[in-house]
């Protein structure tokens, strides 16, 4: 098998040939179809910080859909020819492309408690980018979030997570959903997919009264302004990691008594509501697709800024 390997901060990814693995006990081998590229893949390449979370040398890719090819003793819930994807922050405790081999790699050995049949007629490329992107935009938004559609809703980033959670809250009815991005293409998606208003600061709403603001960026002042523009009361759930740190005005965090949680993930049911949106054609997320060869030069689009809506790459893992 192949696979983009990394080994530490400020290295490029090294293309390395290993051996197939072994199903053991728990576990299946997986032929990787797609696997998603994140911003999170940036970061772990350009700040040490994200050292912590890694366990190099490893193979990145924590965004994983496939065949299964073998499976280990023990497994009764899934079989060989199985389409499959991967939750990252699944019950196992362990995560593809940081504790184990992902998905840049051509063949995955993962626990079968973290894995979620992809439906029949689901493209292996959409329930990649919903393991991670589709996942987490939506646990933040309706778990961590509490969203319901009477409340305003305020979106930053509608990029691969952004636009996930935009068309899960017009699917389920949102009528008062405001969106906020730099970036000149994905306000113009925003505007598509059917938010109330589109901005292009978080501050440009500070006259909205938003209940709820999820920051799916992550970039230290899209956290401190949405807290300053969120309303008395009111809730940011922080996602995105684009910058580890943030500074925060104290004071008017704690006389508006608001609220700033963390979403890390979801569950493996998270991503199954979220295959059942793909299903029925309520969720269709923009993607951009590549190759295996160029996932190195895809992560720098990503720094760059280049790319519009979720990068996947689309290969044969069969290698």
């Amino acid at each position: 098998m192949k696979g983009w390997q990394f080994t530490k901060t400020h290295e490029p990814l090294k293309l390395v040939e290993q051996e197939v693995p072994k199903a053991a006990p728990g576990r299946v081998v997986i032929d990787t179809a797609a696997v998603g590229l994140c911003h999170s893949d940036v970061g772990t390449l350009e700040d040490e910080g994200w050292m912590a979370l890694m366990h190099p040398p490893v193979i990145m890719g924590h965004e994983n859909a496939g065949t299964i090819s073998e499976v280990g003793e023990g497994v009764t819930d899934f079989k060989v020819g199985d389409r499959v994807a991967i939750c990252p922050t699944g019950p196992s405790g362990t995560n593809p492309g940081y504790h184990y081999d992902g998905g840049f790699g051509t063949k995955i050995h993962a626990p079968a408690e973290d894995l979620v049949h992809v439906p029949d007629g689901l493209s292996m490329e959409m329930a990649a980018a919903a393991t991670d992107a589709g996942m987490t935009s939506y646990s933040a938004l309706f778990n961590i979030g509490q969203a319901t559609p009477d409340m305003k809703v305020g979106l930053i980033g509608i990029g691969g997570l952004g636009q996930f959670a935009l068309q899960a809250a017009i699917a389920k009815g949102f009528t008062n959903v405001y969106a906020a991005d730099v970036s000149e293409k994905a306000r113009e998606l925003a505007k598509e997919i059917g938010a109330v208003e589109v901005v292009s600061d978080i501050k440009d709403l500070a006259d909205k009264e938003l209940d709820l603001i999820v920051d799916y960026a992550g970039f230290g002042n899209t956290t401190s302004d949405a807290l300053e523009v969120v309303k008395r009361g009111g809730t940011v759930v922080l996602v995105g990691m684009g910058k580890l740190e943030t500074t925060i005005n104290t004071a008017t965090f704690i006389t508006g008594a608001k609220r700033l949680l963390a979403n890390v993930g979801g569950t493996p049911q998270d991503i199954a509501e979220i295959y059942e949106l793909m299903a029925a054609g309520k969720l269709s997320p923009k993607l951009t697709k590549i190759k295996f060869e160029d996932i190195p030069e895809g992560i720098e689009k990503l720094k760059a800024g280049e790319v519009q809506g979720r990068l996947v790459a689309v290969y044969d893992g069969s290698e």
